[in-house]
């Protein structure tokens, strides 16, 4: 039985693409991936994204499935994307090289033949394009090897329909970013329990991107502690030092659990609101980062208040009674 690897995001062409494989007979084993920038929460957040949907397909179809995490090494290609970006920070093509040169890894250790996606010709408007997809499979070394059922009617036999592990006439030419036909087909398949049709990238969201930038541009050496406080918090550039501040209790609890060592974890002590970090000790950058809790604290404070500053052994407190003018936030707030 012929052997291939699937990209199994757990959503709905991914899903789709491993059916159709496995009804013309092919052994499937699934690759999942997820990383800092995985926006994907299908189903609800008791669902657990864009992994655990993954792990419920391939369980429903009674698949392996191999999870693996972009990490830091995928940091080096969002700080310089060769084949550019999307309107974000999104490299998406060379994201694609990225995964399908660790799928061609996977084909070798298990004996797989060629690789299966849910890509759409057109349905994406980097990563999905004809040209784009020429690109990826040859500098992943996959040229000819990656099958995409949904859409191979519109692109060249790849070598598993040409030497007949699989019919072509049984594939589909899917086209565009409509998902009719997905669900069409969905129905036709038996495929009924799947997540919204796509999950996302934060990468792709402006906004997210600024806190991306400002990190790789002040940072050489980054953890994943910095991308999980991506996602977290207001985030400020004061002489030329990083401040986050938290937007609500849930930041508060995440952001005291990603200090690292060097950071400065402030809190307010007499008053409720939020925390801080700082990404170092200068006390000039301190005292602002005190300012922006009294400026979001979330009772009023008769304009003064305590804040404690920990760094390591070292702990502090002092008064801040001026809050953050809106002028300075404007000029140092990155998002």
């Amino acid at each position: 039985m012929p052997k291939a690897i699937a990209l199994l995001s757990g959503g709905l062409d991914s899903t789709l693409a491993v059916k159709m494989m496995m009804e013309q007979g092919i052994e499937v084993h699934a690759l999942n991936f997820t990383s800092a920038f995985c926006t994907c929460n299908s189903g609800g957040a008791h669902r657990g994204g864009c992994k655990s949907e993954a792990g419920r397909v391939a369980a429903e179809f009674n698949i392996p499935v191999k999870m693996m995490v972009k990490g830091l090494d995928y940091v080096a290609i969002v700080r310089n994307a060769k084949h550019g970006y999307g309107k974000g920070m999104n490299p998406c093509v060379d994201c694609r090289i990225y995964i399908f040169k660790a799928a061609k890894e996977y084909m070798a250790e298990i004996g797989a033949s060629f690789v299966i996606t849910g890509e759409v010709i057109g349905q994406r408007p980097m990563s999905q394009r004809r040209e784009n997809f020429k690109t990826i499979d040859k500098e992943s070394g996959l040229a000819g090897l990656v099958l995409r059922p949904l859409c191979a009617r519109h692109l060249e036999p790849t070598v598993p329909e040409m030497n007949g592990m699989v019919d072509r006439e049984k594939l589909l030419a899917f086209a565009g970013r409509g998902r009719r036909e997905q669900m069409d087909l969905a129905k036709e398949l038996d495929v009924n329990d799947y997540p919204c049709p796509s999950g996302g990238c934060l990468l792709t969201d402006k906004i997210f991107s600024k806190k991306v930038r400002d990190l790789l541009h002040g940072k050489k050496d980054v953890t994943l502690k910095d991308l999980a406080v991506l996602k977290s918090g207001r985030h400020f550039r004061f002489k030329g030092v990083k401040v986050v501040v938290g937007r609500d209790e849930a930041d508060n609890v995440k952001l005291k659990n990603l200090v690292q060592p060097g950071d400065t974890f402030l809190e307010p002590i007499d008053f409720p609101g939020p925390v801080a970090i700082v990404a170092g000790a200068p006390v000039d950058v301190l005292g602002f980062a005190a300012s922006l809790i009294l400026r979001y604290a979330n009772a009023k404070t008769n304009g003064s208040g305590h804040v404690r500053a920990v760094c390591g052994e070292r702990s502090e407190e002092f008064l801040v009674s001026v809050p953050a003018p809106e002028k300075i936030i404007e000029e140092t707030r990155v998002c």
